[in-house]
């Protein structure tokens, strides 16, 4: 089954930005915990590091809950891949001060793209769709005006 036209965008936000398409909100939406993200287990340390510089401040500005872990996560393993590529070209560009390690030779002599750049570019594309996902580009949060979570229970509540 392939999905059709435009995701449908979530009551929350319906409601922080003023329903601006003024469609009917579905009442009977889930809502999801509000409490302290734990980070899984497999995440790499470049991709912790951002978790935990990130994770708190998008529950506290009502961003994120409990349900958004895995996309969290897969933003913070693209994060981390990104620094990753991006030590590898570093190193090659100590190494090679004519093409500062975007080229590379192969084994039967041939100069070709360094692979790192490809996988560079690759993870950047990930990480700024898993960003605008989160609501963590200007542009993203343009669109909403979020509100702390109610500690209580439900940040939705009308």
């Amino acid at each position: 089954m392939t999905a059709r036209g435009r995701k449908p965008t979530p009551t929350h936000l319906k409601l922080v930005t003023g329903n601006p398409g003024r469609r009917q909100l579905n009442k009977a939406e889930p809502k999801p915990v509000v409490r302290k993200l734990v980070p899984p287990p497999a995440l790499l340390p470049d991709a912790r590091i951002e978790w935990d510089r990130v994770a708190d401040d998008l529950v506290r500005s009502g961003l994120i809950t409990v349900a958004d872990a895995a996309a969290l996560a897969v933003y913070c393993t693209a994060y981390g891949r990104w620094v990753q590529a991006e030590r590898v070209l570093a190193k090659a560009a100590e190494n090679d001060p004519v093409f500062e390690g975007l080229l590379i030779k192969t084994p039967s002599g041939a100069v070709i793209q360094n692979p790192a750049l490809g996988a560079r570019n690759k993870a950047a594309t990930d990480l700024l769709k898993a960003a605008a996902e989160l609501g963590m580009t200007p542009s993203a949060r343009s669109r909403v005006q979020a509100e702390a979570p109610d500690e209580e229970g439900d940040p939705f509540s009308d």
